[in-house]
């Protein structure tokens, strides 16, 4: 549901103006990359509500941007819920956002690292819910209202590992295998009728919620061509890129935004 928070109705003050008088959904926004993509968006005066199971940590978000200028509400997902909870997410974000979504950036996504034969059932439908058919569900809900209005904007974060065999993550770099599918099928779908569909592919990614692994991380991206971790605001500029004017002739591609680990080899 929506929060009883009022939305500052008057023109975004933020600096940017590349998404002006537009509207986003982010689902999996409440912190790292999707907080850092719904700061990015909002920036550029874009309206945009925050989604997650964790609505403290979405408002804290929604608040962040409104003290910046931006506009910015959150609804309450869980995206491994029923179909019926996924639709109904659909209509409460539209509604929000005062009936129409310019953008959608499907970004929550789940992770257990496990060998297949530990990997727990609920884990994996878990993962499959979240990662492939919540992304199927809220496309098949929002993008034919994009294509009636002849423009719509949809953007799939998916993952460098979905280009590379890993240990101990088969099902989960399946998954975002299918999320780059899903991106081609989707802008040949409704790429004719206005709605560019583009995935970003984030690299080896510090956020809040991994920082324990720090170490490991830094060893991982020692050897790429950028020699540092990827950072959420970095996966946010690309995802900007796609959602913008500036990619008007960009359909149907995954964007790595990597730092060169899925391409390069200098060791």
């Amino acid at each position: 549901m929506t929060t009883s928070l009022h939305t500052n109705d008057s023109a975004p003050t933020a600096p940017g103006s590349r998404l002006a008088g537009r509207t986003a959904v982010i689902t999996g926004s409440t912190s790292g990359i999707g907080a850092a993509i719904a700061r990015t968006l909002a920036g550029e005066g874009a309206h945009v509500v925050l989604s997650g199971r964790q609505e403290t940590s979405g408002q804290r978000v929604v608040e962040e941007i409104r003290q910046a200028g931006g506009r910015a509400d959150f609804v309450t997902a869980d995206l491994a819920g029923s179909y019926e909870q996924l639709r109904a997410f659909a209509v409460q974000a539209t509604d929000a956002l005062g009936g129409h979504v310019d953008i959608l950036v499907n970004n929550a996504g789940i992770y257990p690292a496990t060998p297949t034969e530990d990997l727990p059932d609920a884990d994996l439908d878990a993962m499959l819910a979240v990662n492939i058919r919540a992304p199927h569900v809220l496309v098949a809900a929002m993008a034919p209202a994009m294509a009636e209005r002849g423009s719509g904007v949809i953007v799939n974060i998916g993952s460098w590992m979905a280009r590379v065999g890993s240990p101990y993550a088969a099902m989960y770099t399946a998954t975002k295998a299918a999320d780059e599918q899903l991106t081609r099928s989707w802008a040949a779908e409704y790429g004719p009728r206005g709605v560019r569909v583009n995935a970003v592919a984030p690299g080896a990614t510090l956020t809040p919620g991994n920082e324990a692994a720090r170490a490991e991380l830094d060893a991982m991206t020692a050897t790429t061509p950028a020699g540092v971790v990827v950072r959420p605001d970095d996966i946010a500029k690309g995802v900007l890129y796609l959602a913008s004017d500036d990619a008007a002739m960009v359909h149907g591609i995954t964007l790595y935004v990597d730092g060169g680990i899925s391409a390069t080899r200098l060791a």
